[in-house]
């Protein structure tokens, strides 16, 4: 029973006191023998053209990381199969907690700086300070872009964190409802579920696409 609406995101069910929800974050793996195993099918082929696709437009981005790409797409892979397996019944939802988040964003985002200071210290330094900037205002623009750049592994992980709670919130609120609604309302909360449904697809394909760019974006600032 929910002793409140966001009690349905509490990752505290278990079996025999084992945290059992969070193992749907290797859920994904389970699909990736059928590349091994079985004649490719037309899925398997769209998810290898979207793969390839996404592979020469992250390397226009990447800079000069080598080899960078095949990092951001295992990013991308992990979170999108967590977004979707989350909208199933029964399946928790990882990404919707900052537990997973923060950790993916602050990792990400203490290599890049790290790498960046040990390797490009000069060119760090340079970036504090915006080309154009006048002398009054750069002990500003310096305290601004540093703080911007402390935020972002926090803003990363609550940007992807709140999309997937606001969406699967709803779509509960709707499903608690329901029980008293009469007869010919039912239809209505059904298509109206579907369409919220619809929506969480797209959200769970963009958010993965917009925090793996993102990522993307903020690794090409330290070349």
């Amino acid at each position: 029973m929910m002793t409140n609406l966001f009690s349905t995101f509490d990752p505290t069910t278990n079996l025999f006191n084992l945290p059992i929800n969070w193992l749907s974050s290797i859920l994904g793996l389970m699909f990736f023998p059928m590349y091994f195993w079985f004649i490719p099918n037309r899925h398997m082929l769209i998810w290898n053209n979207t793969l390839k696709y996404l592979h020469e437009e992250f390397k226009t981005f990447s800079g000069e990381f080598k080899g960078a790409t095949f990092m951001f797409i295992s990013l991308f892979s992990f979170i999108l199969f967590n977004n979707l397996l989350g909208i199933f019944p029964y399946i928790f939802t990882s990404t919707s907690h900052l537990t997973l988040t923060l950790s993916i964003s602050l990792s990400l985002w203490l290599s890049f700086m790290i790498y960046g200071w040990l390797n490009n210290t000069q060119h760090m330094f340079a970036h504090l300070i915006p080309q154009g900037t006048s002398y009054i205002l750069m002990p500003f623009m310096v305290l601004i872009e540093t703080i911007s750049n402390i935020i972002r592994p926090g803003t990363l992980a609550i940007r992807l964190s709140a999309n997937m709670i606001a969406g699967h919130l709803l779509m509960t609120l709707l499903g608690n409802t329901g029980n008293s609604f009469p007869t010919f309302l039912i239809f209505i909360l059904i298509f109206i579920q579907i369409l919220l449904l619809t929506l969480e697809t797209a959200v769970a394909i963009i958010q993965s696409y917009v925090i793996t760019m993102l990522s993307i974006l903020y690794s090409s600032e330290i070349n």
